[in-house]
């Protein structure tokens, strides 16, 4: 397996607080990574030790196979905490900012012409960032954190004051920037999101890592033992069912401790009823997180 991300025993403290807790986790090259936590996790402090805006007291984090001071140039970042430059034009923001990152002003002029016109702001080019609605503004720092065309992106909050149409967009841009093979690392408090985009997840909580790893498994650890079943017929009793609830011809089934749902449908097609939907129920992740933070 090629890693874009190794985080390895990270520790930070701020005074009395310990705001990363011996953190490690791993981010494969070319998936969409769900970094999370509430409010005050430690969250925001590991993802500023690895762009090397903070360093660490202890650990070690490798990005893109070297350090984060090296692999800086190859990286992007939309932080939480926006910062446009309000009264410059738009696009000689997004120019200046490739050519920060070691890109040509002629190169990085098509780049940003591109981008803008790919999230519909082709018209505001020549605008002052501070003319622009909040949601535009949010498009335009997203594209600032891809505008040099990085291996990793670490996108912080990135729908924040969208409306639904571009939350779909920026979504779809996602996409199409893994399909390029580029690493992306995303946080963010709404889970659905997390759910549409992300293969695998970490959530951290009081600095410590509580949670990490495929994101259908956890759910599958955290859901309870249920299935749905729609039928034309009264369901017949089944062995390893505690608790029937039926509706007309929808029934939800409790199965005891152990109890496959595979085995629950077997015995549905044994005793020939017509069964029309079959359904193992997940908790939503924002469920997950909840009882997770919450240690419930």
């Amino acid at each position: 397996m090629v890693y874009a991300l190794h985080v390895t025993n990270l520790h930070k403290s701020y005074a009395t607080v310990h705001a990363v807790n011996g953190v490690s986790f791993e981010v494969e090259r070319g998936e969409i990574f769900g970094l999370l936590g509430p409010n005050g996790a430690g969250k925001t402090t590991t993802i500023r030790i690895i762009m090397d805006i903070l360093k660490p007291d202890a650990g070690e984090v490798r990005v893109l196979n070297t350090t984060p001071e090296k692999a800086r140039a190859r990286v992007g970042y939309l932080p939480e905490e926006r910062g446009l430059y309000p009264n410059q034009r738009v696009l000689d923001v997004l120019v200046y900012l490739a050519e920060l990152k070691g890109r040509p002003r002629r190169w990085a002029r098509q780049r940003a012409e591109e981008l803008l016109a790919r999230v519909e702001l082709s018209e505001w080019a020549k605008a002052k960032v501070r003319e622009l609605s909040r949601g535009m503004q949010q498009k335009v720092q997203f594209i600032a954190s891809i505008i040099h065309d990085p291996d990793l992106c670490i996108f912080d909050e990135p729908f924040q004051g969208l409306d639904p149409v571009n939350v779909q967009l920026v979504k779809a841009i996602m996409r199409e920037l893994q399909a390029q093979g580029k690493t992306i690392v995303l946080s963010t408090h709404q889970m659905n999101q997390v759910e549409a985009l992300c293969n695998r997840i970490a959530l951290i909580n009081q600095g410590r890592l509580v949670l990490y790893g495929d994101l259908v498994q956890i759910k599958h650890d955290y859901s309870p033992n249920i299935v749905t079943v729609k039928a034309a017929t009264p369901l017949p009793s089944l062995e390893g069912v505690v608790r029937v609830r039926s509706r007309d011809s929808h029934h939800v089934l409790e199965l005891a401790s152990g109890v496959s749902p595979q085995s629950v449908l077997e015995q549905l097609v044994a005793a020939h009823v017509p069964v029309q939907s079959f359904a193992v129920e997940t908790l939503p992740l924002e469920d997950i997180f909840v009882r997770v933070v919450k240690g419930t």
